[in-house]
C-alpha cells in the first residue's frame, strides 16, 4: 500500500518535516511493509520557504531585515533558475506573529520588514517574485510596503502574492475582524484596525473584496496594489513537490495541521490537499491537534476522517510531547486504513 503524507506544520511545535517523520514512524509501527512517501506542505504562511527548499533541494539565502516591531531579524529568500529565475519570499519570516513580543501590540505591528526582501529579489535580477503571505503579526494592509516601493516593481518582473487564505480585506471575514483577535487585538483594537484598513482601501482602485486580499493582515491587498497576481500558496508548494503526481500513485493521503478550523477550509493546506485528493478519487485522512469543524463541513471539503491528538493523548501530553502524540495517532490511522 502507498501512503502519501502531505501535512502542514503544527504551529509552535512541529515543522511539516517533523510531522512527516512522526507519522511515518507511527504508520510503520503497524504496517511496516507499506510504502510511505513524505511531501511536507505549506500554504504561504510560516514554513513556506522551508517546504520549497526541501522539495527543490536548494539552500535559501539569508537577508537581514526587521521584525514586526523593528527588531533586527534574519529572513530567507529562495532563488531558483529553472528556465525563469524566480525569488520566493516568506512574509512570516520577517513580520510573522512568532516574532512579536508576548505582550502583543497589534496596532503597531508592521509589514515593513518585507521591503528589504523584495529589494534583494529585485537586485538578484529575477523575472518573478513570489511572496508567501500569511501568519503575520501585522494588520496594516501592506501599506508600509506599498509606500516604500512607491515606484512600483520594475518592468519585466512579475509579482505574485501566494496567500494562505481566501479572505477579503474588509468586513466580518476580513483581515481585522477574522484574524486580528488571534494577534492579540481587543474588540476596540479590531474596530480601529478595520477603520484603518477601510481608509487605506478608499479610492485606491483595487477591489478590497478580492479573494486573498485579507491574507497576512491585508498584505495580500498591499501586494495587489503593487500589481501582484494572487495565487494559492498551497498550490505553489503542491507544484514544487509534485503533489498531483504523488496523489495519482497513492492509495490514501494524510494531511493535517495543529488546529483545524473554518479558516483551514479557506485555502490552507488541509483544504487544498483534501480537495485535490477528492478530485482524484483518493481517500484523505487529517491528523490535527484539535478541530472545530463539523463532519458535514469536513466531508464537503473531501476529508474522510479526522484524528485528533487531544482525543488520543489529552491536551497536556499533545503539547508536551507532540511528536510522540503524532506517532501514536499515525499508528491508529494505519490500523484503520492499511491493508496490511
Amino acid at each position: 500500500m502507498r501512503v502519501l503524507l502531505a501535512p502542514d506544520k503544527f504551529a509552535g511545535t512541529l515543522s511539516a518535516v517533523d510531522v512527516c517523520d512522526a507519522l511515518t514512524a507511527g504508520w510503520h509501527d503497524v504496517a511496516a511493509s507499506d510504502v510511505v512517501i513524505a511531501a511536507p506542505m505549506a500554504d504561504g504562511g510560516p514554513g513556506f520557504i522551508a517546504a520549497l527548499a526541501a522539495a527543490m533541494h536548494v539552500n535559501p539565502r539569508v537577508i537581514h531585515t526587521q521584525g514586526p516591531h523593528g527588531d533586527g531579524v534574519q529572513a530567507q529568500m529562495l532563488v531558483l533558475d529553472n528556465g525563469r529565475p524566480t525569488a520566493y519570499l516568506e512574509a512570516a519570516s520577517c513580520c510573522g506573529l512568532a516574532l512579536a513580543p508576548e505582550r502583543r501590540r497589534p496596532l503597531q505591528a508592521s509589514s515593513a520588514g518585507l521591503v528589504p526582501l523584495i529589494r534583494a529579489a529585485i537586485e538578484a535580477r529575477v523575472e518573478r517574485i513570489v511572496v508567501g503571505v500569511g501568519g503575520t503579526a501585522s494588520t496594516d494592509g501592506g501599506r508600509p510596503v506599498v509606500e516604500a516601493l512607491e515606484g512600483g516593481i520594475p518592468a519585466g518582473i512579475e509579482l505574485v502574492a501566494a496567500t494562505d487564505v481566501d479572505n477579503p480585506l474588509l468586513g466580518p471575514a476580513g483581515a481585522a475582524r477574522s484574524f486580528a483577535p488571534q494577534k492579540g487585538a481587543s474588540d476596540a483594537e479590531v474596530e480601529a484596525l478595520e477603520r484603518r484598513l477601510a481608509g487605506w482601501a478608499s479610492g485606491a482602485g483595487i477591489d478590497p473584496s478580492a479573494p486573498g486580499s485579507g491574507a497576512g493582515g491585508g498584505l495580500g491587498y498591499g501586494l495587489m496594489r503593487l500589481g501582484a497576481t494572487r495565487v494559492s500558496g498551497a498550490a505553489v508548494v503542491a507544484e514544487a513537490v509534485g503533489l498531483d503526481e504523488q496523489l495519482a500513485d497513492a492509495d490514501v493521503v494524510v494531511t493535517g495541521e495543529g488546529a483545524v478550523d473554518f479558516s483551514s477550509l479557506s485555502g490552507k493546506v488541509v483544504a487544498y490537499v483534501a480537495g485535490r485528493a477528492q478530485q482524484l478519487g483518493r481517500p484523505c485522512i487529517v491528523v490535527a491537534g484539535q478541530a472545530s469543524v463539523g463532519r458535514r463541513a469536513a466531508a464537503f471539503a473531501g476529508i474522510d476522517e479526522i484524528y485528533l491528538l487531544v482525543d488520543a493523548v489529552g491536551l497536556d501530553r499533545s503539547i508536551a510531547a507532540p511528536a510522540a502524540a503524532v506517532r501514536q495517532v499515525g499508528a491508529t490511522a494505519a490500523r484503520n486504513w492499511s491493508r496490511r
